[in-house]
């Protein structure tokens, strides 16, 4: 049933990638990022150049074979299996599903439509997966460091806008800019897997806490000792740093088996150690 749900998830994410660059994208003459935005930008030197209208799931499908390999070899062959649909389904989908006919006006595609493809990418994210190309690449190089590169991906979408605006003209370029800037902020927001939150935990039952901290979140906690300065009594501080996708479960627990839990959660801009992550399945 779990994978049933994550096989549905990635679907609704890869109509609404689809139906984004139907309807928001197309109408504005942007240039999405990674590798969408390298088979447009392929479609457009063909169509321009070479009066070849080329099928968009041709030339998707084509530059994803290498990076879907690396992944089902290094990441995990469930997570690549669920992310090979996801780019089946958007080829396809891509090629039939036509646009919706919502505004004209170039600022709000751009920035709506920055919006939905970040919403779009999420889904196959929270989902397990990925939409493919340098998601892929940002995948595998987050498990293999446990940072976040998303930020890294957008300046080399970037590079690619700068060779699109030399071919096609600046200004589709630059408003490509501010549509990927707003779909970074939105897969930031929305997917925290590797983001870090550190939480400091001042409780009477240290010991059922430290429990429930393994078992949501797979790792362990620093217990100190320390003394309350206006009760004058001996109080338990727990240190824990946790993935932030497991923040607010992990609060939750907290809660319901100490009530009185004082909680303290630190946003964890830099981790040197041994921080274990969950591998992706």
């Amino acid at each position: 049933m779990k994978t049933f749900l994550r096989f549905i998830l990635v679907t609704i994410g890869s109509i609404l990638m689809a139906l984004n660059l139907n309807t928001f994208v197309h109408t504005a003459g942007l240039l999405p990022g990674g590798f969408t935005g390298i088979t447009l930008l392929l479609q457009e030197i063909f169509s321009k150049f070479f009066g070849i209208k080329i099928p968009f799931a041709v030339f998707y499908w084509g530059l994803n074979i290498v990076p879907a390999i690396i992944c089902f070899k290094y990441v995990g062959k469930k997570f690549t299996i669920l992310s090979i649909w996801s780019i089946i389904s958007v080829g396809f989908f891509t090629d039939i599903i036509p646009g919706l006919d919502v505004t004209n006006d170039i600022l709000l595609c751009t920035i709506f439509g920055g919006i939905v493809n970040g919403t779009a990418i999420s889904l196959c994210l929270l989902a397990g997966a990925t939409s493919g190309g340098t998601d892929f690449i940002s995948i595998y190089v987050s498990e293999k460091t446990g940072r976040s590169i998303w930020n890294h991906i957008f300046i080399g979408n970037v590079i690619v806008l700068a060779i699109f605006g030399l071919l096609f003209g600046w200004t589709r370029a630059l408003y490509s800019i501010i549509f990927q800037f707003a779909g970074t902020q939105i897969l930031n927001s929305l997917y925290k897997r590797y983001q870090k939150s550190t939480l400091l935990i001042i409780t009477d039952k240290p010991d059922e806490l430290v429990k429930t901290i393994r078992e949501t979140t797979g790792h362990d906690a620093t217990l100190f000792k320390g003394e309350g300065c206006y009760t004058g009594l001996e109080r338990n501080m727990l240190y824990t740093v946790i993935s932030s996708d497991t923040e607010e479960k992990l609060i939750r627990e907290v809660k319901k088996a100490d009530p009185m839990a004082f909680i303290n959660i630190l946003q964890t801009k830099m981790l040197k150690g041994n921080f274990i992550m969950k591998k992706q399945d």
